[in-house]
């Protein structure tokens, strides 16, 4: 019988062998995590749970129960160490070799550290990627104390969010010129600026870490403009990089992640890759898209294709943020964007900026504004683009863009 494994227990993983069943695949499949504790969502780590609006059980994908209930051996607090292409085997750092049919690797991503040489080793100093990360600074938010934020893009913006409303504090540097700038337009970016400023966050744009301060505990941070603060402690959100040791180590093609071919396939035909740790193609283009939309859709066409169904998998890509009341919504990718036009709603901080290369519609940027988000998901997906002058106009009825 068959056995299918696949490496990495968050939402990709967890979707495939879900999406493995309900397509009637009786094979073997095993899942593997490194954490301890069952798949569970990871966007509610920066913003509910740390807000402490979230019980740990709420996170979880699906009860732990199900996957005994769906014959699916799910091994946690179990890292692989090695993969045999040849052999079709992999090791585990329990010394136990597993042979594989095929093989799907669904590890994610890691967050960048700061090095030691500035301060990164010193307590006191957190990065947000997975549970134990939240658990452990969870009981630094609190009112009163003092936190500095490193990196202006969404992550930092949503953990400025949580210490700001819990009565922190904040200070946020972003060494690029604006905050957001490697994923927004700067019409964006002076959305959120505003925002967060609104809510007494201290944003500081152009200007880097230096260094962090202290001995063991940290107390302090030294920028690049010179000036030295006081903290009691850092959150580092400066990006992620896919996690591709394991694969670079098995000789598999590595370029934006791990190299997959239209049908989610690596350059081993029986190893198969998704979610944040994997590329894929768009439009012509190699991306690699960390949301869980992605996450979702690719490792559920890779399941359907190991399950003997050929699907090629065309992302749909979608994204969300929450901030203090706002919620951001985006559609498609803005990648070689010429031009931003922004449409402004009635009610006070309902805006959508809408990106274009030269006259077709990339992207949709909504903030507070689910139904011009919808329309322009829509658009999008048909490949179809309205001209700019219709989505700035408010005489404009929207859902007319739709109309053949």
């Amino acid at each position: 019988m068959a056995h299918v494994i696949v490496v990495g227990a968050g939402q990709a993983g967890a979707s495939l062998v879900a999406k493995l069943r309900s397509v009637g695949f009786v094979g073997d499949v095993t899942l593997i995590g490194a954490e301890k504790v069952p798949p569970y969502q990871r966007p509610p780590l920066s913003k509910a749970y740390l807000l402490g609006e979230m019980a740990e059980e709420r996170l979880y994908l699906r009860p732990a129960e199900f996957y005994a209930d769906q014959g699916i051996n799910l091994r946690l607090d179990t890292r692989v160490t090695a993969i045999d292409k040849e052999a079709k085997t992999i090791n585990l750092d329990d010394g136990e070799t597993l042979t594989y049919d095929q093989l799907v690797l669904t590890m994610g991503a890691h967050p960048r550290t700061l090095p030691a040489a500035v301060g990164g080793m010193l307590d006191g100093v957190f990065a947000v990627r997975d549970l134990s990360d939240a658990d452990a600074m969870a009981p630094q938010f609190t009112a009163g104390k003092r936190v500095l934020i490193i990196g202006g893009g969404y992550i930092g913006l949503e953990a400025a969010a949580v210490a700001s409303k819990l009565g922190l504090t904040v200070t946020l540097v972003e060494m690029a010129d604006r905050i957001l700038k490697r994923v927004a337009a700067p019409e964006t970016s002076d959305y959120f600026r505003a925002l967060h400023r609104a809510h007494g966050v201290d944003i500081r744009e152009g200007v880097g870490l230096d260094r962090l301060l202290g001995d063991e505990q940290v107390t302090g941070a030294r920028l690049t403009d010179g000036t030295e603060l006081e903290i009691d402690f850092a959150v580092v959100g400066v990006g992620v990089n896919p996690a591709t040791i394991l694969a670079d180590s098995a000789g598999l093609t590595i370029g934006n992640g791990i190299t997959t071919d239209d049908y989610g396939r690596t350059s081993d035909p029986s190893i198969w890759a998704a979610g944040d740790c994997a590329s894929s193609q768009f439009h012509g283009q190699t991306v690699r898209i960390e949301s869980v939309g992605n996450a979702i859709d690719q490792a559920e066409a890779i399941a359907i294709n190991i399950a003997g169904t050929p699907l090629p998998y065309e992302p749909k890509p979608w994204f969300w943020s929450d901030q203090y009341d706002c919620k951001l919504q985006i559609a498609g990718l803005n990648i070689g964007y010429t031009g931003v036009y922004v449409r402004r709603g009635e009610a006070e901080g309902v805006q959508s900026n809408w990106y274009y290369k030269d006259k077709t519609l990339l992207a949709v940027d909504a903030m507070n504004d689910p139904r011009n988000y919808m329309i322009g998901k829509r658009l999008i997906e048909a490949g179809r683009s309205p001209d700019p002058s219709l989505v700035t106009d408010p005489a404009t009825d929207m859902k007319a863009l739709l109309k053949p």
